[in-house]
């Protein structure tokens, strides 16, 4: 640097470039995949668009009594999340290395040469990059360690809306035919449509196809990533076990979605001095960055992992207690994918609303009563119970 304050070496069109590669350097992107949205500082809305069968017979005189079906709006969101790489260095580092990358000047004012700051961001952006491809299928966002915004496997899971298989079939071929047997048949002809699967199930699908007597390609080759005719997306950071079908690529009729804000040059990458009075440097970048599925009814997954992955049911009060004149209260309600609800006793009843469970007890003009909600995912149950004074 000629410059001791100077906050990168960069200019702005190369530092754009690494702000790229380290925010959508990743294999959900990289492949095409899903949809980049850049830009989006606070929030960024997903519009979807539901009509209901308007067919009828034909009346020569139709009013307004006659319409059938109508259009439901509504939006899913991308909320990019902060997060940040930083690390500290000390450039007389390179003193014993490489004679071109040696700082330069007075020793008490030595500083970092262009060509090391070119080397030390090259090398964190692949770093970054590493990191990144993981949180953006399997992260977690939370106030935990590492949990820095939700990945597109995660919102998969959450979602009560998407197609969930089960099967005893223990061959990739035969999970990958249960899986394309669910996909709807207005999918299977997008031509975004993929099976997004681990390394180890890809390879194992392709012993498979090489083992069999015919039409399967030699033991030096490697056969067609395809089933069915839908392109297989080996993934290096999916879990093993997991098949999900869906819509990619990168225009809207998409199902994936990335969200990023590319904020200014000197706020996304910042070298300069720790403090004033010492040799270190220090290497800063700011993120903001979210995934999120357009449609969970596009979404077929069929997940054979152990019970130590499957998914994890809670509620949260355990118990409620209503007033004699009736009254309505809610279950939040923690828990991965699809589940369902159900009310028992006398005058209690209940609905969904994504994760929350609505309780309703009616009039009680008797003495008191008792019932309980049961929410369940597969093999996964919780109770609550229900209370209502009477008269």
């Amino acid at each position: 640097m000629t410059n001791p304050k100077i906050q990168t070496a960069y200019a702005g069109e190369v530092l754009q470039a690494l702000l790229v590669k380290a925010t959508t350097g990743n294999e959900i992107a990289s492949r095409g995949l899903a949809r980049i949205e850049p830009n989006v500082q606070y929030k960024f809305y997903i519009p979807r668009l539901r009509a209901g069968k308007m067919l009828q017979k034909r009346k020569e005189q139709p009013t307004e009594e006659d319409a059938k079906g109508k259009f439901n709006i509504d939006e899913r969101i991308l909320e990019p999340k902060e997060l940040m790489a930083f690390t500290t260095f000390n450039p007389r580092s390179f003193e014993k290395f490489w004679r071109h990358l040696q700082p330069s000047g007075p020793l008490v004012f030595r500083e970092l040469p262009e060509i090391a700051q070119n080397a030390l961001l090259a090398e964190l952006a692949k770093v970054v990059n590493f990191e990144l491809g993981d949180h953006f299928i399997n992260g977690k966002h939370g106030s935990g360690e590492n949990q820095y915004f939700d990945g597109i496997l995660t919102r998969i899971l959450a979602d009560e809306d998407v197609i969930e298989v089960e099967t005893g079939e223990t061959t990739m071929i035969g999970k990958l035919n249960a899986a394309y047997r669910a996909i709807p048949k207005p999918m299977r002809s997008a031509p975004g449509l993929r099976f997004l699967v681990s390394i180890e199930d890809a390879d194992a699908y392709d012993d498979e196809l090489t083992s069999r007597d015919s039409k399967g390609a030699n033991w030096t080759d490697t056969n067609a990533k395809r089933f069915k005719g839908v392109t297989i997306e080996a993934l290096a950071n999916w879990p093993q076990g997991v098949i999900v079908a869906t819509i990619t690529g990168t225009d809207l009729s998409t199902n994936l979605w990335i969200g990023v804000d590319a904020v200014n040059d000197t706020e996304t990458v910042s070298i300069d001095r720790l403090t004033n009075a010492g040799e270190l440097y220090f290497f800063k970048m700011l993120m903001k960055i979210d995934t999120q599925i357009a449609w969970g009814e596009q979404v077929v997954i069929l997940d054979t992992r152990s019970d130590s992955h499957a998914a994890v049911i809670d509620a949260n009060p355990k118990s409620l207690s209503f007033v004699a004149a009736g009254e309505t209260k809610e279950i939040a309600v923690t828990v991965s994918g699809s589940y369902s609800a159900v009310a028992s006793g006398e005058g209690f009843s209940c609905a969904k609303s994504g994760k929350t469970v609505h309780v309703t007890a009616a009039l009680n003009t008797g003495a008191a009563r008792t019932g309980k909600v049961t929410i369940s995912q597969t093999t996964h149950v919780v109770e609550v119970e229900l209370t209502q004074i009477g008269v």
